[in-house]
């Protein structure tokens, strides 16, 4: 038998084993939880995420908790949407960013630091594949943590709400229609001039604190213009005023969180977090270390998105709205308080964009990140 005719052979034979797919650029289920496994044993990075994303809610719950059935006259009930809205738009939008791009700077940047960057390269996988391996691996980590943590905010402020509306200081019936609404302020006429907000020009003087009393009497000359205390009949019609105003903020305020809230907030959370890792770990890739990117993604969810998002800068506007942070503020549930800004949404707080614009801004982010994480990848030296 020839030489030619025996590599023939071998080569027939070798056609015969399956292809394994190691030159395309999809991962395998088998990649994925390779990556997953890895990840999974740095014990120190799982204790830091379940520590913040799941161990900070828990300890400030269980002290509101503790507090309430030390005291229940001076504190009130650990639950309810007060609670609730303070974890999801103060806490956990906040550092649920910053623990994904910290599990996302390690996975983009695990090989290199540990030396193992030229094994994983050398098995004939494609490089590609390699990196995009990491993301659903990821995303298989910070996803369930960060519902975990949130599924038990919901638990307690549910369970352990009050039973009680407070609205500007005031108890009120809740879910109160507006016709409902008007109704009740003009039976505690009183109590709605004189504590709820108002936005309008007084007329006269509402019976409160040393005005209190029957109306008619001349009180104060001011710039021309004489201002007297309220009659009953004013006061009920000033009442009714105020309550129609303040009824949209009123019908945002709720003992405990409704179940279409509590959706949308916990998807709001998850695409934040998903937003994070695929930043983080396109970064990490892209600067071949971990500890770099995790300190600049801190820096741009800790100051300087909360800056660009609220502060009108001259001729940096669009610039502005290029920012992932604020696209994903915008996306947020409207009863919720807007953050960064500290105010509701129709408040003009942030930095105005249409939705269409932010989901651009965030589609852009993912692809343009994952892109330059990838080009890194397939370039970068043995």
């Amino acid at each position: 038998m020839t030489l030619s005719a025996a590599n023939e052979i071998s080569v027939s034979g070798l056609a015969q084993f399956p292809d394994d797919h190691r030159g395309r650029p999809l991962p395998t289920g088998s990649m994925i939880t390779t990556r997953i496994m890895e990840l999974r044993k740095r014990r120190g990075l799982m204790v830091a995420l379940i520590g913040v994303n799941i161990g900070i809610p828990a300890l400030y719950l269980s002290i509101r908790l503790i507090m309430h059935l030390v005291d229940a006259k001076s504190y009130g009930p650990a639950g309810g949407y007060d609670s609730f809205s303070n974890l999801v738009a103060g806490v956990m939008f906040i550092f649920g960013f910053v623990m994904a791009a910290t599990l996302g700077a390690t996975a983009g940047s695990a090989d290199l630091t540990e030396g193992v960057f030229r094994h994983s390269v050398v098995t004939g996988r494609s490089r590609v594949a390699l990196y995009l391996a990491r993301i659903p691996a990821g995303l298989a980590i910070i996803v369930p943590i960060v519902a975990a943590g949130f599924v038990l905010v919901c638990a307690v402020c549910v369970f352990a709400a009050p039973t009680k509306l407070n609205y500007q200081g005031v108890t009120v019936p809740a879910g109160l229609s507006r016709p409902q609404l008007v109704a009740w302020a003009q039976d505690n006429a009183q109590t709605v001039d004189c504590q709820f907000p108002y936005q309008g020009e007084m007329k006269f003087l509402p019976s409160c604190g040393p005005f209190a009393g029957n109306g008619g009497a001349v009180v104060i000359t001011k710039g021309g213009q004489t201002l007297h205390k309220a009659t009953p009949a004013q006061m009920r019609t000033l009442a009714a005023e105020v309550a129609n105003q303040d009824y949209l903020d009123y019908s945002r305020t709720f003992l405990s969180p409704p179940l279409k809230i509590m959706v949308e907030s916990g998807l709001w959370l998850e695409l934040e977090a998903a937003i994070g890792f695929v930043v983080g770990l396109g970064l990490a890739s892209l600067m071949g270390s971990r500890t770099v990117p995790t300190v600049l993604m801190i820096i741009l969810e800790i100051v300087l998105t909360p800056i660009l998002a609220t502060a009108h800068i001259p001729h940096m506007i669009n610039f502005q709205r290029g920012v992932v942070g604020l696209a994903t503020a915008h996306l947020e549930p409207t009863a919720l308080p807007t953050v960064f800004g500290g105010h509701w949404p129709s408040g003009g707080g942030l930095i105005p964009e249409s939705t269409t614009a932010a989901v651009l801004v965030i589609i852009g982010w993912l692809v343009v990140w994952t892109s330059l994480g990838a080009w890194r990848m397939a370039t970068r030296d043995v």
